[in-house]
């Protein structure tokens, strides 16, 4: 109850009894409007009001006229900021009229009674809306001679053009400062526009996720964007209502006590589906071992499954590292633990963990290095004795610094050996490795470039795995001030690469996950912070459950849970295959991609991105499902690459021709179209790691394998002509094989190491005659050392192709699915 003096002395009628009631209020609400202004001041705010109005449409104007035509979307118009007092939310309803189109999309409350900001859009048909309403108060009166619109016209203080931060409804300290520093967002949408959002945010270059909630008036998305470039789209658009950071963060969870964190993980339990307890794919990791008595780890790992290649070590995890084992566990079963916890979908991981310690404790002696190999395969070998059947993905972070600039180790040519060996052959991923110095902002990329990939991670056969990152968000007031050393999309600060690799060893990595970012304050180096990690889990479930985990480990482990996803959809492929599918899914990112334009088609600067990038950002949904605008084909085959007669010199035997069903009428129909080809050759090779050199008669790799596409213009017979030139010119090592042809991006440069991946740009009308793919073997050890008896062995290979016709609305999937339907029936 107010105390008297708070009642205006206007109202005498309104008094406090002696029983506290206010006498005369007959329990209701009564409205009480405030008395009016006289006539000059009335008329001076009504100028006041005019004014502001007038300069805020002639902004108005001027903006629309300015806009790229190519990006405007719906409804012609603007926002407007509307300033009212502090405390009279109520005349907020008066500010839009739906007749009209208009809407109050947010209301951001200055606080401790400072005035209220509303953001309306205003459709041009309603631009006149406000204008009008001043005019009418100034020049008009009731019935009972009170101004006409004095209850919503004495509340407005100003208007003036919104912005994109006029939409902005977070705390004000968290809108960045520079208009150029990309973070992501949450977008929330106006009622039906997303389908509009998504086309201006791609004409825009704006990074978007694909997940989205809904709500009756508004849909939410998360996007990457600067604020110059949110200015831009608020300027061109009517389908933003609201804008907030994303807040979703490991420092969150973490700030929590054990008990609130016990709390999150039995909610998170409650939405887990129990994992089939015969699982036939598991991710099986190497590492410092896992502690099975986390709740979140323990219904996917079986005491059977906890292994130790030392029983007086223990399976358990330690602190003597820091519990990496443990984290790595989480991250391989649920990714970023941050967006799982928030969410309230149900979690159903459909493999189950293997876990076998390879680290000794602090207190015993190392392995030695080159003995590491020999333990990578004892740690298999118990995970496989346990569940012969099971299909697994191995999965390593542990590496040694390495000085061989490519070269194989008894280490890396052990884990390809690894790979190879039959009848059943293993896929295999591992982490390129840390730079474990101290980095400043101008470090980024540069001391990256420099920093080989340590060793295993040079393995033709395994899939090496760098870190990029997306983390750029800093909300922990903490470190306010602060910058995240690497751009969203970029290189992971500590990621290292094989830039500084003679040009004939593998790329690698072959492909980046996600893995965190450094923070700085402009002085000091950068730092690993929560906001900049994923979360997982904590290796001391008894004292807390949840822990982070950044750079190539949790992007190693990021790449586990995708293969294993992988497998558990296709249980048959081939680990060729699972690698090839994950390399031919991954694009680069913006930031990548503009790198490789500014190389202007040249291959060797093209070549170093690629040694940094690898093929880029893989995506689960592209690697298992063609669209109908993008179609991928997969083979699985084999070849007899060479064969001996008699004591002859082994010769090259066999080449693979590979019909590609394309639509080509519906190809053809599209003209001068741009469309993209995409293929990709992954296979294994049987290593010979003996150091002699490697020159041409002593090489590495038992094989290689090739792929090329027919022309347009080829015939067949044209086509098998240039293959088998192709190969001589290769094994002669001639000018010609230094060619990429085609117009390929890479062309030369992607044969190397034991996984192909190029992209074809030109017109849907070219590529209806592209219908053909060869596959053909180059000469390797089995070929040049006839007396080691391997000349006869098969060589198997997955070959993926995707046509994409970006943008464009054609069905380019129905048309083959009916061919190959067609072709399995016959």
């Amino acid at each position: 109850m107010a105390a008297p003096d708070e009642f205006p002395r206007e109202y005498p009628h309104i008094f406090i009894a002696g029983g506290g009631m206010v006498e005369g209020y007959r329990r209701r609400k009564q409205k009480i409007d405030p008395p009016s202004l006289p006539r000059r001041d009335r008329a001076a705010h009504a100028a006041a009001l005019e004014a502001a109005i007038g300069a805020a449409l002639a902004g108005a104007r001027r903006q629309m006229g300015e806009r790229d035509l190519t990006l405007v979307t719906g409804v012609p118009g603007y926002y407007l900021e509307v300033v009212i007092p502090g405390g009279e939310r109520g005349v907020i309803d008066q500010l839009a009229d739906r007749r009209q189109g208009m809407e109050v999309v947010t209301v951001s409350d200055g606080g401790a009674g400072g005035p209220i900001t509303a953001s309306v859009f205003v459709p041009v048909r309603a631009e006149n809306y406000y204008l009008g309403k001043v005019q009418a108060y100034r020049d008009q009166e009731t019935d009972s001679g009170r101004p006409r619109n004095e209850p919503l016209v004495t509340r407005m203080e100003t208007v003036r053009l919104g912005t994109a931060r006029s939409l902005f409804t977070d705390d004000d300290t968290l809108f960045p400062r520079d208009p150029a520093e990309r973070v992501w967002w949450e977008v929330w949408l106006r009622e039906g526009r997303r389908k509009a959002f998504e086309q201006l945010a791609r004409a825009m270059d704006l990074g978007l996720k694909r997940h989205a909630v809904k709500f009756p008036e508004r849909e939410v998305l998360l996007v990457l964007s600067g604020t110059g470039a949110l200015d831009r789209l608020v300027a061109h658009s009517d389908v933003v209502a609201e804008l907030r950071r994303a807040k979703d963060t490991p420092a969150f969870f973490l700030g929590l006590g054990g008990a609130e964190q016990r709390a999150w993980t039995a909610e998170l339990l409650g939405r887990i589906v129990p994992p089939d307890p015969g699982s036939l794919v598991a991710v099986c990791l190497l590492d410092s071992g896992v502690r099975r008595a986390h709740p979140l780890i323990e219904p996917h790992l079986a005491v059977t499954d906890w292994h130790t290649v030392e029983p007086g070590w223990g399976a358990d995890d330690t602190p003597a590292w820091q519990g990496h084992g443990t984290r790595m566990a989480g991250v391989a079963l649920y990714g970023d633990l941050v967006p799982i916890l928030a969410g309230t979908e149900p979690i159903a991981p459909r493999f189950s963990l293997e876990s076998v310690r390879i680290l000794p404790p602090r207190d015993t002696p190392a392995y030695d290095p080159e003995l590491y190999g020999a333990i990578t395969g004892e740690a298999i070998a118990r995970a496989e004795i346990e569940a012969p059947f099971r299909r697994r993905v191995v999965t390593c972070a542990v590496s040694s610094a390495s000085s061989s600039r490519g070269r194989p180790s008894s280490w890396s040519a052990a884990i390809d050996q690894l790979c190879f060996e039959e009848p059943e052959r293993r896929l295999v991923i591992l982490s390129a490795g840390n730079i474990g110095i101290d980095l400043m902002p101008v470090d980024h990329l540069a001391r990256n470039d420099i920093e080989p990939v340590d060793d295993p991670a040079q393995a033709w056969n395994a899939l090496t795995v760098g870190a990029f990152t997306e983390k750029v968000d800093i909300i922990d007031p903490s470190f306010a001030g602060w910058s995240a050393m690497a751009p969203a999309g970029e290189l992971a600060p500590r990621s290292r690469t094989s830039v500084t690799w003679g040009v004939e060893w593998p790329i690698k990595p072959d492909v980046v996950f996600e893995g965190g970012n450094l923070a700085h304050d402009g002085r000091l180096p950068g730092e690993d912070i929560d906001d900049l990690q994923l979360l997982t889990t904590h290796f001391r479930p008894e004292a807390r459950h949840f822990t982070t985990l950044g750079d190539t480990s949790a992007a190693a482990a990021l790449a586990a849970n995708m293969a294993a996803s992988i497998l558990v959809e296709r249980p048959r492929l081939w680990p060729e295959t699972v690698r090839g599918i994950i390399v031919h899914s991954a694009q680069w990112t913006p930031p990548m991609q503009a790198w490789v334009d500014a190389c202007g088609g040249r291959k060797r600067p093209i070549h170093a991105l690629m040694r940094r990038y690898g093929y880029g950002v893989p995506d689960l949904d592209r690697a298992l499902r063609s669209a109908r605008n993008d179609l991928t084909l997969l083979v699985e085959d084999e070849l007899q690459p060479f064969q001996r007669e008699g004591s002859a010199a082994p010769k090259t035997r066999d080449m693979k021709l590979h019909a590609l069903p394309w639509p080509r009428r519906e190809l053809a129909a599209m003209g001068n179209v741009p469309v993209e080809l995409r293929a990709t050759l992954s296979y294994f090779v049987e290593p010979n790691p003996g150091e002699r050199g490697w020159t041409r008669r002593h090489r590495y790799a038992s094989h290689g394998l090739r792929f090329r596409i027919k022309t347009a213009t080829e015939s067949l017979p044209e086509f098998r002509s240039r293959i088998n030139q192709a190969a001589r010119d290769e094994e002669e090592e001639t000018a010609a094989a230094s060619q990429g042809g085609d117009e390929w991006l890479l062309g030369k440069a992607r044969d190397v190491g034991s996984v192909h991946s190029d992209l074809w740009r030109g017109t849907a009308a070219d590529l209806a005659a592209r219908d053909a793919i060869g596959v053909y073997p180059v000469g390797g050890w089995w070929k040049e050392k006839p007396y080691l008896e391997r000349f006869d062995a098969l060589a198997r290979y997955a070959l993926i192709v995707t046509i994409r016709a970006p943008g464009i609305d054609v069905d380019i999937y129905t048309p083959v699915a009916v061919q190959v339907s067609i072709a399995n029936q016959v």
